[in-house]
């Protein structure tokens, strides 16, 4: 990775996503990470760059590497991000998300959203209350459905090799039974030659639920990230609506990295 942008709206959810941000990535002194705050009003632009001057400081004092900050005046947040991401090549968004109703707040939760559904880059959610801890376990949910055209191998290799992670890759099937299928066995084997270089690990879990699975998953298997891939009616929708599931979108303490086919 070069480039990652961490939109901060001065909240303590963007704080936190920020704070996250800058742990992971310590150390790694080939990629820039950019503060981006976006203001309406003229009168907003210096409160705006002394914020951000603050909050660079403040990571910086934790020993983290390169640094910049970006204020820009405009009135549609998606759109100056997108714009700024494709324009400056941007390996990873990271923005917090929260289920808490205070005002401050529910600006960066809903655009984290709105952010994830973009075909831009991939964008690393980060609870708000999630503590820091090295990422060394990953798991990488897949349908196992067409793997070879709808998984967007380069991005997740250059983002597992960047943290130098371990790869887990979880299908959960209410339809298994003692064996998987031969269809299931042939798009293993093609996800297996993809990642080859990560020797990944497979699992298949019989399970109805599949928020209730990746949740369990995650606690057994020490999961400090999931990656989940965006296209068409696929798991980031259920993720991400729907009451059952908002304990896993909102309130977990594992991130979740968004990736598009």
């Amino acid at each position: 990775m070069k480039t990652v942008i961490v939109p901060v709206d001065f909240s303590e959810t963007s704080s936190n996503a920020a704070h996250y941000a800058a742990r992971v990535l310590a150390g790694h002194d080939e990629v820039e990470m950019i503060l981006y705050h976006l203001y309406e009003n003229d009168d907003e632009r210096i409160y705006s760059e002394e914020k951000l001057e603050s909050l660079q400081q403040e990571l910086v004092a934790s020993d983290t590497t390169k640094i910049s900050t970006l204020a820009e005046k405009g009135n549609d947040f998606i759109t100056e991000l997108e714009k700024l991401a494709r324009h400056r090549q941007v390996d990873m968004v990271v923005m917090g998300i929260t289920g808490r109703s205070a005002i401050a707040q529910v600006f960066i939760g809903s655009n984290t959203l709105k952010m994830a559904e973009k075909k831009v880059c991939p964008v690393l959610i980060i609870p708000a209350d999630a503590a820091y801890r090295d990422i060394k376990n990953v798991m990488l949910t897949t349908d196992f459905k067409n793997v070879v055209s709808t998984t967007p191998s380069v991005p997740i290799k250059n983002i597992l090799k960047t943290f130098d992670a371990n790869l887990h890759i979880m299908n959960v099937n209410s339809e298994l039974y003692i064996a998987i299928t031969e269809e299931l066995e042939a798009e293993k084997a093609k996800m297996r030659e993809m990642f080859a270089e990560l020797n990944p690990e497979f699992y298949f879990l019989r399970l109805f639920d599949i928020d209730e699975a990746i949740r369990l998953f995650a606690a057994e298997k020490n999961i400090d990230m999931i990656i989940t891939i965006q296209k068409e009616h696929n798991l980031l929708h259920k993720i991400f609506t729907g009451s059952h599931t908002k304990s896993l979108a909102y309130e977990s303490a594992v991130p979740v990295l968004v990736v598009h086919e």
